[in-house]
């Protein structure tokens, strides 16, 4: 039976971390206490779900939670500080905290430390989300005991629609470019000053022209697309921003 601990102390515990190549140990007081953070734990470094999905979409969403109040997200694995720091540097995850759980202490502590021996893993963590005030746990999102890893419940959009329903979600935008492109540096430049985040794939890089064309049915950059739709070139996305500046006024 997995429990649920809301309205209970986190569990008291030390973190053995490695920051700078010295070890620095962080207790759950220095994480928790005056602080409203959000947790999520999941099963282990690397593994698919939590590195296209878990991690990346809390990483993402972390400016929204802060405006929110939100002081700290933290990602907690059984896993040493050298694979969870390397897997923060992977994933590029500079909004998150990362704490190791090698032990599986706080795990434990919180009732939810299983057993993945079928997979040669151990014991790890089930996959959960809570939001913690002053130490104190506020509200759990616990995935459902079925077999495997089910990931219904302790995502980022669930957690953020909690604490704010109405808080505005940044827009998914990819931007296809290639080097030297004055239209393309001029695109970037106007999400830019729009503070619009974005993420850049350059040809030969990151895509190849028979890419692009299978899916813009274009070859010319730059091509911006935005929450799954095809906007065009700089000039349709000025335009797009210019409707939306209209809109918001």
């Amino acid at each position: 039976m997995l429990e649920n601990r809301e309205n209970q102390q986190v569990p008291q515990v030390t973190f053995h971390t490695r920051r700078n190549h010295e070890w620095v140990d962080v207790t759950t007081d220095e994480v928790f206490k005056n602080k409203t953070v959000v947790v999520f734990a999941l099963p282990g470094a690397f593994t698919p779900t939590c590195s296209s999905t878990h991690v990346p979409r809390y990483n993402q969403l972390a400016p929204e939670f802060k405006r929110q109040g939100v002081d700290e997200i933290v990602c907690i694995s059984v896993n040493d500080t050298f694979v969870m720091n390397e897997w923060r540097a992977e994933q590029k995850a500079d909004n998150i905290t990362f704490l190791p759980d090698g032990n599986g202490d706080f795990s434990r502590g919180m009732g939810l430390l299983v057993s993945k021996q079928d997979l040669g893993f151990g014991d790890r963590s089930w996959r959960y989300s809570m939001l913690v005030k002053n130490g104190v746990i506020e509200k759990m999102f616990i995935e459902p005991d079925v077999p495997g890893d089910p990931f219904e419940v302790s995502d980022a959009d669930t957690m953020l629609a909690h604490i704010a329903p109405d808080a505005a979600k940044p827009l998914d935008i990819s931007l296809f470019t290639r080097k030297g492109c004055p239209f393309c540096a001029r695109a970037k430049g106007m999400l830019h000053d729009a503070g619009i985040q974005f993420e850049e794939l350059v040809l030969n890089r990151d895509y190849s022209e028979a890419s692009l064309r299978a899916v813009a049915g274009i070859s010319m950059v730059p091509q911006v697309f935005i929450n799954g739709e095809r906007i065009g070139g700089s000039d349709e996305l000025e335009q797009y921003l210019a409707r939306q500046s209209k809109a918001a006024a």
